[in-house]
């Protein structure tokens, strides 16, 4: 079934989410990938202060991820979805009006705390509605992201020649519209009934062995995603030589783009055919793990082409082909990832689970990006061995975890039968 056979069939509220995160990922990438320019230039701030202005808008994300999570168990997911869009259609205003270091800064909490709020919410409801099918629709979430993150700094391009205060403008306004549609045509949903506090909730989540075990076990993932926006675009730079690095980079994000939205949903359909998750995560991990293993491989058999097109081509072909197979990685683990944590939380936690793992995962995407970046001062460079082979055997080391995981019967099996489960033990019907 092709994406939009897939697409069709989702439930109503899926679709308007799927097509909510291409229009947010429009509106955030128009406006993101400029700011360290404007900062710089327009308002003349510092290097180290622009480095504080992005870190917090990270930070105040991925640290709050799990308050989002738990207010979209608490309070109910479509409400803080609106909320979220609505925060950060304020944050985005406020670059367009700030001149002044507090404001951009406020600017950037407010961002960040709207991201924290909206993505636990909107992947609990999509895991929630899609139910059986939570694999395919979160395919579908990965190529609306992608194709959003490819088309937002087109639109970007041509829009910052007005000016950066334009930009931010037009990107506040879509998310003040995004605020309104939701609230005009996403149905509201019924809250789950909570028998303790926040803090009973907290306590569940991290108690839960089985998940924690899960969560661990895929923690490499997201840092070795984050590596195509640092040792790959380090890796394509060096390789493409001076006066070409930009347009090798650019190469690096379209060719990696055009291979998740080609192959995402048909990859996720195959693998899905199999009810047990475990063998499919475990081989996406792996393939990201070997896929860095390719540029220093062949930096020796490439290094010697010449300095014109053709040669610069030839040398960064190698870490466009290692980008490539970084996404058949990420497409083969990610949406069952999203399926397995929505299966550990059930209905009435799945926010806070969302929240927790984005959270670990975040706190270690930062760690292990730094210990990568001492490892390469410390190599001589970008193609070498040693950061390669510490990605590597990160990618490695979680394949043959979730393995062990699979065959201790720790992971969630398929939805059907775990609903027909629930419901031998008295835990409700097949279909709530």
């Amino acid at each position: 079934m092709n994406g939009i056979a897939t697409f069709r069939t989702m439930p109503g509220a899926v679709r308007l989410l799927l097509v909510n995160h291409l229009v947010g990922h429009v509106g955030f990438y128009l406006l993101v990938p400029f700011l360290a320019d404007y900062l710089l230039d327009d308002l003349a701030l510092s290097a180290a202060v622009v480095g504080v202005v992005l870190g917090v808008r990270n930070l105040s994300q991925q640290g709050l991820f799990l308050i989002g999570g738990s207010a979209a168990d608490r309070l109910g997911a479509r409400g803080v979805i609106m909320t979220g869009l609505a925060v950060r259609a304020l944050g985005f205003a406020l670059f367009a009006v700030g001149g002044s270091l507090p404001v951009v800064l406020a600017a950037s909490v407010l961002t960040g705390f709207a991201g924290a709020l909206f993505n636990p919410a909107v992947r609990a409801l999509i895991a929630r509605d899609s139910g059986a099918r939570s694999a395919q629709a979160f395919a579908l979430f990965t190529v609306f992201g992608n194709a959003g993150s490819a088309i937002g700094p087109v639109v970007g391009t041509v829009l910052i020649a007005a000016g950066f205060r334009i930009s931010a403008l037009v990107a506040a306004a879509i998310f003040a519209v995004l605020a309104v549609v939701q609230w005009l045509l996403l149905p509201a949903r019924p809250v789950p009934r909570h028998d303790g506090g926040v803090g009973a909730d907290f306590a569940t989540v991290f108690t839960d062995r089985r998940f924690w075990a899960f969560t661990l076990a895929l923690m490499p993932m997201f840092a070795l995603m984050s590596q195509i926006y640092f040792l790959f675009t380090l890796q394509a730079q060096d390789s493409a030589g001076p006066g070409h690095g930009p347009a090798a980079v650019a190469a690096l994000f379209v060719v990696e783009t055009i291979a998740v939205v080609a192959l995402q949903v048909r990859v996720t359909s195959v693998l899905a055919r199999r009810p047990q998750r475990g063998p499919a995560m475990a081989l996406g991990m792996a393939i990201m793990g070997v896929s860095f293993l390719l540029p220093p491989a062949a930096a020796g058999f490439v290094g010697g082409a010449g300095n014109g097109l053709a040669g610069t081509v030839i040398r960064v072909a190698p870490v466009v082909a290692a980008a490539v197979l970084l996404a058949i990685g990420v497409i083969a683990v990610q949406p069952f990832v999203n399926e397995a944590i929505g299966r550990f939380a059930g209905h009435r936690l799945t926010g806070t689970y969302f929240g927790a793992f984005y959270l670990a995962s975040g706190v270690f995407t930062v760690a292990a990006t730094s210990v990568t970046g001492a490892v390469l001062d410390r190599s001589g460079g970008p193609l070498t061995w040693p950061p390669a082979l510490l990605c590597a055997a990160a990618g490695l080391l979680s394949a043959s975890a979730l393995l062990r995981l699979h065959r201790r019967d720790v992971l969630p099996g398929d939805a059907r039968r775990e609903s027909l489960t629930r419901v031998a033990k008295g835990g409700g019907t097949a279909d709530d």
